[in-house]
């Protein structure tokens, strides 16, 4: 039977319910499944692992930044947030158009389209200015980055286990549950250690 590398070999279930003479068997088909999970999703070794630390790392920093703002409840006003400010300041279409450069009709246009998402960032940061405010926009995660990248790694690691599961029945060889779910967390942590592009891949 082939000897496997030390980091691939945890990837060999340790209770298996097949019979003694087809071990073997099943060794090498679970040996040559691990070979091609790590093929998809490289490991620890060289550049790659430098470049998930500097990710994870780049994370960490971001979400530092992003904690504030998930905590925040702001709810736009139903006529958007430009004509808000805008009344608020006591500020006409025509007196917003002429900071703006530009026409009195366009000021009501933009405004809608501010409400109904037709508008640019462009021409809200400069609406903004115009009224002396900042234009501030953001995408934040619902949940914290490395929640969402678990949770996709998981739904990877599904899929690939359940076509082995398949496999392993038709050849009468079906792994017990712990085994499974055991395997399914070893190639959760194998995919978050490579490349978080290949996560993206639908397969």
């Amino acid at each position: 039977m082939l000897e496997l590398p030390s980091h691939r070999a945890r990837y060999i279930p340790s209770k298996v319910n097949v019979p003694g003479h087809a071990r073997d068997h099943l060794y090498m088909f679970v040996f040559c499944f691990s070979a091609h999970i790590f093929m998809l999703y490289p490991s620890v070794d060289g550049h790659i692992f430098m470049n998930t630390k500097q990710a994870a790392l780049a994370r960490k920093q971001l979400e530092r930044r992003l904690a504030p703002l998930r905590e925040l409840k702001l709810i736009a006003p139903p006529r958007g947030w430009m004509k808000a400010i805008r009344e608020a300041l006591g500020m006409s279409t025509r007196q917003l158009a002429t900071r703006m450069g530009a026409a009195p009709s366009r000021i009501p246009a933009i405004e809608k389209a501010e409400v109904s998402g037709a508008t640019t960032i462009k021409t809200l940061r400069e609406a903004a200015a115009a009224m002396n405010c900042t234009f501030v926009y953001a995408f934040v995660p619902i949940k914290p980055l490395d929640d969402i990248l678990h949770e996709r790694a998981a739904e990877k690691a599904g899929q690939d286990m359940a076509r082995l599961d398949h496999t392993m029945m038709l050849e009468n060889q079906a792994l017990l549950k712990p085994d499974l779910e055991d395997e399914r967390r070893r190639l959760i942590d194998a995919i978050l250690a490579g490349s978080p592009r290949r996560l993206w891949e639908n397969d």
